[in-house]
This record gives structure tokens, sequence and C-alpha cells, in this order.
């Protein structure tokens, strides 16, 4: 479940301080899992119909965010689509597109926000819903410690369709404990940013909570409870100024790829069902 990626850590009055951030509309700008719907689509891994309904629900992810039950949907359309995809195909699509779809999306307050945390001494750990295998090397390029995502099962060199672990909601806050049991991390002195209400057990579970880009009920929640509300706005390309991951690295993006058109689908699916 878990990756490092550099082993970093610096004790502070006794105990070691991370920062976790959520990855989506947090540190880049769209939905990781739909962003590589037309590489897919060329290599012939899902057809025209799941581009646009991926295209689709991007658009309708900008504006609004997924909720818990279309999260739920999501999820289930992912075991379905990329059930026997084999792992070297999309092994290789990653391989090849990873820095063109991601450098021009993540946002430059968040890699300042990431830079000013390890020039703090603190660890960075990216959390996202997002496949692990989308996770890990996005957190490498952006400079983090380490990731966790969603883990998805592989047998026999293809995907079994089934889903491991869940990187969303209370599984989030489970995943910041056991960060903090391995490497001692004090959460009282650790910090938090998401832009989810679905995210708020990981807000909750820190010391330090900020909300970044704010869907409606969590702007609502941090007003109440007196949380730094941040507005990220400037994506802006990493190509020059961070190294490419290396081909171990960029190897591992595979699994959660599968959530591409999956989450495309279950949007465009549910959005016709309730203007019907």
């Amino acid at each position: 479940m878990v990756t490092d990626s550099s082993s970093g850590g610096q004790l502070t009055n006794g105990a070691r301080v991370a920062a976790f951030f959520d990855l989506d509309k947090t540190v880049i700008a769209k939905s990781s899992t739909l962003a590589f719907s037309r590489p897919f689509f060329q290599e012939g891994l899902i057809n025209r119909r799941a581009v646009l309904k991926s295209a689709y629900a991007q658009f309708v992810f900008m504006l609004a965010g997924a909720d818990a039950d279309q999260m739920d949907r999501m999820r289930s359309h992912i075991t379905a689509l990329c059930e026997g995809w084999d792992v070297e195909q999309v092994r290789s699509i990653v391989d090849e597109t990873l820095h063109d779809i991601v450098d021009p999306l993540v946002y430059k307050e968040a890699t300042q926000l990431i830079t000013d945390h390890k020039t703090e001494g603190h660890d960075v750990i990216v959390v996202s819903a997002s496949g692990e295998e989308i996770v890990a090397p996005i957190a490498s390029m952006v400079g983090a410690t380490h990731s966790v995502g969603t883990r998805m099962v592989v047998s026999g060199g293809r995907y079994s369709g089934e889903i491991g672990f869940y990187c969303y909601g209370e599984n989030k806050a489970i995943a910041a404990k056991q960060f903090a049991e391995e490497h001692g991390y004090d959460l009282e002195a650790c910090h938090a940013y998401s832009d989810s209400i679905t995210d708020l057990p990981l807000l909750e579970v820190v010391g330090h909570p900020t909300v970044v880009n704010p869907d409606r009920a969590l702007r609502k929640v941090a007003a109440q409870r007196g949380w730094p509300v941040l507005t990220f706005s400037d994506p802006v390309s990493l190509r020059a100024r961070i190294p490419t991951p290396s081909g171990t690295a960029v190897a591992a993006a595979a699994v959660g790829l599968g959530a591409v058109a999956a989450a495309g689908v279950a949007w465009y699916g549910l959005r016709r069902r309730r203007n019907r």
C-alpha cells in the first residue's frame, strides 16, 4: 500500500512531522484517473465512446467533484473495465505518456508548498483514491517523500478486476495513521491538504488541516472550524525543473489507470439517469 521515494524525515521536538496531500484538484488541476483516457484509446484499451464519456466526466469533476455515492459507482466500474488488461501494455503506455499528460497539470502553488515543507524537514506524502501506480510516479515528479493510493489486484500478469485497498474516505485516515506508526510521525504536529469533503477523516486526523480549492461542503466545515483555505489556480510545467522518474518508478504506473474511462462511465451514466 505504501510507496517510499526517499528516506526523508526530521525530528521536531522529539517527533517527526509529515504533510499529507490529496492529489486531484489539490496538487494537480484535473482528475488523475480521467486524464489518461486518450492514450488508452490510442492503444486500443478503450473505445471512442469511453473517451467521450471520460471527457464529460472530467468537466463535471472540475465543476463539482465527486460525492461518496458517485465514488462508489466509479469503483464498481473500475473493477469491470480493467479486468483482463495486460500489465505490460499498460506499463508501456504510462511510460510514454506520463510526463506529457501530468506535467502541465501540476499547480505551481502546490509545488511551492511541498518545497516549503521539505525545507522545514517535513516528509511529504501524497494520498489519493487514484491507483497507487498512478500516484507513485506523480508523487515522485513533485518531490514527495512517500505516496499511497488505491491498490488493485494483479494475477498472472493481468488485472483481476478486484481492489485490494481503496484509498478513499476513512481509509485515507487509516493510511495516515499507518504512516505515523511506521515512521514515528506525531499526527498532532502533522499537516493535511485536500479539496473534498470526502477527505474530512484525513483532515481531522492531523493537527494542522488546510483546505485547498474546497467543494461547498468542505468550505462550510472549514468556516465552522476556522481551518485555513487556500486557492491554487496556476498549473505550471515541471519538465524543466524536475528530473524524469527512473524507468522503475514510471513502470510502476499501471494498475490504477484502469480507473480512466471507468470513472467517466460512472459520471456519465449517473448524470443521464438523473436527467431522465
